[in-house]
């Protein structure tokens, strides 16, 4: 195996460990109201995590030998992101946070884990 691939089969293990949430939860999750408000927007379009969600989404439903070098580099910065925002929990109740929120339009819900 390759040094990439060695990579590669890496991103894979870690989105799929990080990535908790079933592609059709996470369709039906950015339909919400609070999923499409979450995260930071540019020019009052659509936050970079909604536009990642539904990235995700494709990913989790694409077949492992199909997936691109590009596919994989969105992979490490979904594995990236959900590390960053884990440690930056907030105290008390996170149930019905931005954090959260945020969180689950990159396909992790941090109450899963509980």
């Amino acid at each position: 195996m390759s040094a990439v691939a060695a990579d590669d089969e890496d991103t894979w293990n870690e989105f799929r460990k990080l990535v908790n949430m079933a592609p059709g939860d996470l369709e039906k999750w950015l339909e919400t109201d609070e999923s499409k408000s979450a995260g930071q927007h540019k020019d009052g379009g659509e936050s970079t995590g909604h536009a990642s969600g539904r990235r995700i989404v494709a990913l989790l439903r694409a077949k492992r030998a199909d997936l691109t070098e590009d596919d994989y580099a969105h992979m490490r910065k979904v594995v990236g992101y959900i590390h960053r925002h884990l440690a930056q929990r907030p105290s008390g109740d996170v149930t019905d946070s931005r954090w959260r929120h945020s969180l689950m339009n990159w396909g992790h819900d941090p109450l899963a884990d509980n």
